[in-house]
């Protein structure tokens, strides 16, 4: 799918390699900086930018169709003159030349680069991985694969117990299939949530009749004639299964990046303005890993708003502005009747404090560090989160005592 200057344009403009939602928005953003140049769009599945938080929730559930999850209309890249270029990959990167290598054997030049080059499924590393029956899920094509085999599976075995996990598994439940969640660590969510909340999901899901096996350490999965049979786990217990879908998490591709010597460290290394080591190349999204100012670890956000707001970042610094991310990360997740919405990073809180009803699925806990409100979780409660977006982002004082009190107006501080 190509539209906008074509191939007879060689006037080297802004190239972007990756067609998701922070590629897309670097695209926008771009033009609504006034830039007025060649832009081309580079994707390496054979579709145009759509969203993909729904393929976890809406898609596998049957309640979306894949034409609802285009971001943009046919219309928009030839109105917006966008080259997109879908189905292609990209092979090099020559930062001294600043042209990048298509593995069709193409090269195009550019004036900046950005990239948007997503991220990668975790493999699981055990004997029987490559079953058939073992899936994963990140993008359209296997969210096909995925609905296609929950419609003629009975015994379906989750492996982790991340969001990812967790949304697969509910929408496998509500299809009445006989569904288990293994997980490794002695919670769900370790690495996103507190024990309150991984301890509220694990109830979720047990009352939905779900199995949610914590401390269960997958050892080998077991096939018989290439097909998936079972699950084995390292204590010796064994569950049978026709689907197993893995969910332990994601590696930022960085594989263009270090081909062509950009500093990595758990991702792109960039900046608050979405720049990397070289001053003409940009990157966002699953693929970045932030420098924080403190010296300490890179920071990791996966999240729509994360690539959206390193694209507007991003597309700023190609064009010499200045136009820093620094807005409170935020999150969501669907399960169930449960929506989950989080604002703001709780590692590192010294309290907690719950407003509303935990035992009703409808409550807000209130992260502090020093006395200051450093995040919140929602569940069922959409006003706390957004309330608690204006206050994070503002720094407008918060008190425990405040937040526990539920008569207590929050919406008025953030007017």
């Amino acid at each position: 799918m190509a539209a906008g200057p074509g191939p007879g344009c060689f006037i080297p403009g802004f190239i972007i390699v990756g067609a998701g939602q922070g590629g897309l928005q670097v695209a926008e953003s771009l033009r609504a900086e006034g830039y007025d140049g060649p832009v081309t769009l580079i994707g390496a599945e054979p579709v145009a930018p759509y969203h993909r938080p729904p393929l976890s929730k809406a898609v596998l559930a049957g309640e979306m169709e894949e034409a609802q999850l285009a971001i943009r209309g046919p219309g928009f890249w030839e109105r917006q003159r966008i080259d997109l270029l879908t189905g292609v990959r990209v092979a090099g990167i020559d930062r001294v030349a600043r042209r990048v290598r298509l593995e069709d054997g193409r090269s195009l030049d550019y004036r900046g680069l950005a990239l948007a080059t997503g991220a990668r499924l975790r493999p699981l590393p055990v004997p029987g991985h490559d079953l058939d029956g073992v899936l994963g899920l990140r993008t359209l094509d296997d969210a096909r694969r995925l609905r296609a085999a929950l419609d003629h599976a009975r015994r379906v075995v989750v492996i982790g117990g991340g969001f990812i996990g967790l949304e697969v598994a509910a929408a496998a439940r509500k299809r009445g299939l006989d569904v288990t969640i293994l997980e490794a660590a002695d919670r769900l969510l370790a690495r996103s949530a507190t024990p309150l909340l991984a301890d509220f999901h694990a109830d979720l899901h047990r009352a939905q009749g779900v199995a949610v096996e914590l401390g269960a350490a997958v050892a080998a999965l077991e096939g018989q004639d290439g097909r998936l049979v079972a699950v084995r786990t390292a204590d010796g217990r064994r569950w049978p299964a026709d689907l197993v879908v893995v969910g332990i998490g994601i590696i930022p591709d960085t594989a263009l990046a270090e081909g062509c010597g950009l500093a990595c460290d758990g991702g792109v290394l960039v900046d608050d303005g979405a720049r990397t080591s070289d001053p003409a190349i940009v990157a966002v999204g699953d693929c970045t890993a932030r420098r924080v100012l403190d010296g300490g670890s890179p920071l990791r956000l996966e999240s729509v708003q994360n690539a959206v707001e390193q694209g507007k970042s991003a597309a700023a610094a190609l064009l010499g502005r200045e136009r820093p991310f620094v807005a409170a990360p935020w999150f969501w997740s669907d399960q169930y009747d449960v929506k989950l919405q989080i604002v703001g990073l709780s590692a590192g809180h010294d309290r907690a404090v719950v407003r509303g009803s935990v035992a009703e699925r409808r409550f807000s806990v209130f992260y502090f560090r020093n006395g200051m409100l450093i995040a919140i979780d929602s569940v069922n409660r959409p006003a706390d989160h957004l309330t608690g977006r204006k206050l994070l982002d503002r720094k407008i004082p918060l008190t425990p005592e405040q937040a526990i009190d539920d008569g207590f107006p929050l919406a008025s501080l953030a007017r």
